[in-house]
């Protein structure tokens, strides 16, 4: 170690005042890394045309509740620095003529997202930016394009940070998001404590062997199992590619009626009916197929979103709670199988992942790497699980009710990331009873996003279908 350089950069850094800096956290350091570089991006859809100057104002208000948002990388990039934000460097107004544009408002938005993915952001100023597009889309009558680099926080905490940001619109209060407490086993009185006893080491043995068993799936894909080479996995260097992205919006409701009809939860449904659109999407794919899909589980100790300070909290595990919790899925190539065989196949999987400490064990495992070998070697692995496997899946629970902007009324939110080594990510995002599909893919790899949109959908109602069909709705 030249200790003479440590202290020049030392001098440095502090004649530039950057010796106050808060370090950045392992996750963020690792998502500086090129092959990591990742970029949230989020469309939102308003029900009025966006006045510039109202969000301008409204930014200069909203922008300080957020630290990363206020905040630049320092010189050797592993420190936050507070400063001065000048709110013009980070709005863009797009200026176009709808009489130009005419009925093509989707593909035009489609085209400026797409391009926009291959902008980097100006790192010498806070890792964001907004485009305002005063296009009319066939569910908008403007978008808005969010756009943040990853190292600020994951989903979880922006959708924090837009909460407080917001009001409802039937009334002057803040957003709501629930949060959901972690449900605890509870065993009813009437079970005697040998039977208590009985299910207590039955469930610590099946943990202890779920745990072990998913580590060595995970180590595997880190080092060599890579999935079947599908027309959705992407090659070397699809995180460089340019990203394409496309929403569609389905009922809640019908979400729920599934989920009680089959005892599941939200997330087994979606994942199920996820399963079901990439078979049908792989119907003509020959031979088996290996298939893996990350899901991030969310470590902290409530599920859905706090208010903005306890998400962002200095030094706490919370700032960065999701994890990439593989979950291998058996693709059945039949279009004629039940579809309700999906759910049941996705319940089983969720449920497992359920009694398994992977997800805490990774991440404590990924911070002591991190901590011990550098933010380098922790970024290849991450790279190598996400290069080997196939797509990633999340799901977020956002605003119970229709929200606005300082008079702009929201209809949709539709965040994605791009900048991985994904050719396809899927999110769902619940809003104001429907329920947001986000998907981004590499156009070189999967030319009709839409298409995947339609088979998510087409799932759904199937699945609706065979329900209705046994009665059981």
């Amino acid at each position: 170690i030249d200790v003479g350089v440590i202290k020049e950069k030392r001098k440095e850094t502090m004649s530039t005042g950057e010796e106050d800096g808060e370090p950045l956290s392992p996750m963020a350091r690792v998502f500086q890394l090129p092959g990591n570089d990742c970029c949230i991006i989020t469309v939102i859809g308003c029900k009025t045309k966006i006045n510039a100057d109202v969000i301008r104002s409204g930014l200069n208000q909203n922008v300080f509740k957020h630290p990363r948002f206020s905040s630049k990388l320092s010189r050797d990039g592993l420190s936050w620095i507070k400063t001065q934000v000048n709110i013009e460097d980070h709005i863009f107004v797009a200026d176009k003529d709808q009489n130009e544009i005419a009925e093509d408002g989707e593909l035009f938005v489609e085209d400026y997202v797409s391009r926009l993915t291959m902008i980097p952001l100006d790192k010498s100023r806070p890792l964001w930016d907004i485009h305002i597009l005063n296009v009319k889309t066939s569910d908008a009558d403007a978008v808005c394009v969010i756009r943040s680099h990853h190292s600020l926080g994951d989903g979880t905490s922006l959708m924090s940070l837009l909460a407080a940001c917001t009001q409802t619109t039937s009334h002057r209060d803040k957003a709501t998001i629930p949060a959901l407490k972690r449900r605890k086993r509870v065993y009813k009185d009437k079970v005697s404590w040998f039977v208590r006893l009985i299910l207590a080491i039955f469930s610590s043995v099946r943990l202890i062997w779920n745990t072990f068993v998913d580590l060595v799936l995970l180590l595997a894909i880190a080092v060599f199992l890579k999935d079947t080479k599908t027309p959705l996995k992407g090659d070397v260097g699809v995180e460089s590619s340019p990203k394409k992205l496309c929403h569609r919006t389905v009922s809640l409701d019908d979400l729920r009626v599934i989920k009680e009809a089959m005892s599941m939860t939200i997330n087994d449904v979606l994942l199920g009916v996820t399963q079901a659109a990439l078979s049908r999407y792989l119907n003509n794919f020959p031979g088996k197929i290996r298939l893996t899909a990350g899901v991030f589980v969310n470590l902290r100790p409530d599920k859905g979103i706090q208010p903005l300070a306890d998400m962002m909290a200095k030094n706490s595990k919370c700032r960065w709670g999701n994890y990439f919790s593989s979950i291998s899925f058996p693709i059945s190539i039949c279009l004629e199988a039940d579809p309700l065989v999906y759910l049941s196949k996705a319940k089983s999987a969720m449920d497992r992942r359920k009694h398994s400490l992977l997800p805490a064990l990774a991440f404590s495992s990924t911070e002591f790497i991190f901590n011990t070998f550098g933010a380098k070697l922790g970024g290849t692995l991450l790279k190598r699980l996400v290069s080997n496997t196939t797509t990633f899946i999340s799901n977020m629970i956002g605003p119970t009710d229709e929200i606005s902007f300082h008079g702009h009324p929201i209809v949709y939110i539709a965040p994605s990331v791009y900048g991985h080594a994904h050719a396809l990510t899927i999110h769902f995002l619940s809003y104001a009873e429907k329920m947001v599909i986000s998907i981004a893919v590499d156009p070189n790899v999967i030319p009709s996003p839409h298409q995947l949109c339609d088979e998510i959908e087409d799932s759904l109602k199937a699945i609706k279908a065979a329900l209705l069909e046994r009665g059981l709705l």
